[in-house]
This record gives C-alpha cells, sequence and structure tokens, in this order.
C-alpha cells in the first residue's frame, strides 16, 4: 500500500509539499508513467515557478488568489477561499511552457500534469465557465466541477476534475475501473488529492474543543484481476491516493466532515475519455438514485 498512499509530507521537493510525476525533481512511483501532481502553499508575495517541459498542465488555485505567468503573459486567477466555495478560475498552460506563480495575499495551489506531445493553446477557464454537475443521489450526492474533462477543454492527455462530497456521503461509487483499452473502457491512471473540513454547523465547531478536531475521509482501492492492490486509507489534507489499476470507491467522507478531491487521470490509450466499468457485484446501486433526491446541501458555492 506504502507506493500508492502518500501522507502530507511524504512526498515533498523543496516548496512543493507534493511533488509526484514523471521528472526527475518529483517523488518517483514504479511504473507511473502518465500523470503528475504538485501542490504548494505560498506566502504573501512569495513566487514559484516550473521549467518548461513536455508536459501540460492545469493550475488550480486551492485556496486564495493567484497570478500565472506563461511566455510573458500574466493571467490573474481570482481563487477562493476553500476548495468547499465552489468553482475556481483555472489556467491549462499546454506544453513546452515555463510557468511563474505569485500569490499577493498567499495560498495554496495545485498544478496538474501529464507528459504530452500534442500542443493546445493556453486558456483560462473561469469559475463561471465550469461546468459544475450534481452526481448521484441521496447519500451518493456530490459536486464535480468539470473544467479539465473532454467536453470542456481540449487537451492532449490528461482530464482533470475535482469532487465536493458533503460529510457522511459516499463519492467514487459504485466501485469502479478504468485500467484497460476495451470497447466500453479506456486505460488511465489516476490520482486523488484531498482535502477534508469540519462540515459548518457541526455542533464541534462551536464547542470548546474546535480546534482539536481532525477532519477525515476515507479511500478505497482494490483488485480488479491478478494485480495486487489492497488500499483503505484515511485522509486529511494534503494526502494522496495514487490508482494505477483496479477497482475505487467508495471515497467516503466520514459524518461531520466534508471531503474534497482533485483527480488527474491520463492513460496511453488513442481516445482521450473517462470510460468506465462498474464493480459487477455494485453496479446496480446507480439504478437506486432515480427515485431519491439531490442531497439539500448541494451545490457548495461561495
Amino acid at each position: 500500500m506504502a507506493e500508492w498512499v502518500y501522507p502530507l509530507g511524504s512526498a515533498e521537493d523543496g516548496a512543493w509539499q507534493v511533488s509526484l510525476g514523471a521528472h526527475d525533481s518529483t517523488t518517483q512511483v514504479r511504473g507511473w508513467e502518465h500523470t503528475g501532481l504538485k501542490v504548494a502553499e505560498l506566502a504573501p508575495g512569495q513566487s514559484l515557478g516550473l521549467e518548461a517541459a513536455d508536459e501540460e498542465r492545469i493550475i488550480v488555485p486551492l485556496e486564495g488568489a493567484f497570478e500565472a505567468t506563461v511566455d510573458g503573459a500574466a493571467y490573474a486567477l481570482r481563487g477562493r477561499a476553500s476548495v468547499f466555495a465552489g468553482p475556481s478560475d483555472v489556467l491549462y498552460t499546454g506544453i513546452g511552457k515555463a510557468v511563474e506563480l505569485s500569490s499577493a495575499s498567499g495560498g495554496r495551489v495545485a498544478v496538474a500534469l501529464a507528459p504530452a506531445k500534442v500542443e493546445y493553446p493556453t486558456r483560462l477557464i473561469s469559475a463561471e465557465e465550469t461546468p459544475v454537475e450534481l452526481r448521484g443521489a441521496g447519500n451518493c450526492s456530490r459536486q464535480v466541477h468539470n473544467f479539465g474533462t473532454p467536453a470542456a477543454l481540449e487537451a492532449d492527455r490528461f482530464i482533470v476534475c475535482e469532487v465536493i462530497t458533503p460529510a457522511g456521503n459516499w463519492s467514487s461509487y459504485p466501485p469502479h475501473k478504468h485500467d484497460e483499452e476495451k470497447d466500453g473502457e479506456t486505460s488511465l491512471e489516476e490520482i486523488y488529492y484531498f482535502e477534508t473540513r469540519l462540515a459548518p454547523g457541526s455542533p464541534a465547531g462551536a464547542g470548546p474543543d474546535a480546534a482539536g478536531q481532525d477532519p477525515v475521509g476515507y479511500a478505497r482501492v482494490y483488485a480488479s484481476d491478478s494485480r495486487p492492490i489492497d488500499v483503505n486509507a484515511e485522509v486529511r489534507t494534503g494526502d494522496v491516493v495514487l490508482v494505477p489499476y483496479g477497482w475505487h470507491g467508495p471515497a467516503m467522507a466520514a459524518p461531520g466532515y466534508d471531503l474534497y478531491y482533485l483527480n488527474v487521470m491520463a492513460g496511453p490509450g488513442r481516445v482521450r475519455d473517462w470510460l468506465i466499468s462498474d464493480d459487477p457485484h455494485h453496479g446496480w446501486i446507480r439504478s437506486t438514485w432515480e427515485n431519491q433526491e439531490i442531497d439539500p446541501r448541494l451545490p457548495f458555492t461561495a
């Protein structure tokens, strides 16, 4: 399991709190080829750069506002108060682009990446342009920001989105996989970057022990064939779980704690598409959503 689970602080690289991917400066993962992720927390006025590389990138403000400079052009990313405050502006940079990131007031930022060959233009995707999907129903309700999916963004290799799961709900459910190139399925590595918080209105938030709370969620990955994998991880803000193959889900928001994750997917196939197979033991769960309402706590907005 150690290969696939990276608690905050276990994949650092200089100023990057998380640095996973294909380049020498990142934490190397055996057999990991198609995706990467960097996360940094910048102090007010601090800047951080990425050299040009044969990889496409999406810059995602997690907390706070940022400015990104690409090829001498400055892009203002208005950001947000937290990942639970609805979508943010994001920036797709294409390949072969050096990037400089800065934040006047400070904040936390993620950079999703994937090795790529075909060049697409740099594009700012505003929060207002981001497709917001309310997926599932009942206690499987979740909110998906589809800024980096094929329908929303022209790109070479990767598929990027983020998901907010209200306290007590399950997402990435029913368990599914995308580890084969076949009819109805694409082969995609996947990264889950997590953040958690005490759910608004929780009694603990007003009590004397509020500062001692420990917002937690859980993530599950298990084998779909002869390749062994068995992950049942407790996750908190800054933790990463990798899905190289196998059934994955649920991602569980424990009662009292909201759960966020950023998904980065890419693979070797010809088609850039998220095509999945459900675990046949649990796929029937989807049919139950027809008779349930979306969780009234959604959507999460600013």
